[in-house]
C-alpha cells in the first residue's frame, strides 16, 4: 500500500516531510539570532530530496546484522552557515537572510502541500464518479 501512495503523490511526500525539517532547522536559527557564539545550520534542500531517488536509498537488510541506510529527516546532516558580515560575539545568524529562507521554504511547503491536496482531491472524485 505504501508503495502506490508514494507512485500517487510523487515527490511531494517526501518534500513536505524535509521542508517541515528545514522550517525547524531555520526557526532554531532566528531564535538564537541573539545568542553568543552560536552558529547559524542548514541543509541543501535539494542535494537531500535527489539523494532519495538514487539507489543507495532503497538498500534493504536481510540480516539482523546488517547496516540500514538512514533516510530519516532527522538523519540530515546540517552544515554552518557562511556569515555575509563578522559578529564580534561569535554569532553567525544573519535574521534577515534567515527570515528569507524561512518565507521561501514556507512558500514552497505550501505549494507542496497543494499538490498533494489537488491529487487527493482528484482522487477522490474519480473514485465517487465525478
Amino acid at each position: 500500500m505504501a508503495t502506490t501512495i508514494n507512485s500517487l503523490l510523487g515527490v511531494h511526500e517526501q518534500a513536505l516531510i524535509y521542508r517541515s525539517k528545514r522550517a525547524e532547522v531555520l526557526a532554531s536559527n532566528m531564535a538564537n539570532a541573539d545568542t553568543p557564539g552560536y552558529k547559524a545550520r542548514d541543509f541543501d534542500f535539494k542535494s537531500v530530496l535527489s539523494g532519495l531517488n538514487t539507489p543507495a536509498a532503497h538498500v534493504e537488510t536481510t540480516h539482523s546484522r546488517h547496516i540500514g541506510f538512514d533516510k530519516t529527516p532527522a538523519a540530515v546532516s546540517l552544515a554552518y552557515r557562511i556569515p555575509n558580515s563578522a559578529s564580534l560575539d561569535g554569532n553567525t545568524v544573519d535574521a534577515q537572510v534567515e527570515q528569507a529562507s524561512y518565507a521561501e521554504n514556507a512558500m514552497d511547503y505550501q505549494t507542496s502541500l497543494r499538490f498533494v491536496n489537488g491529487k487527493i482531491s482528484s482522487y477522490l472524485s474519480a473514485l465517487r464518479g465525478e
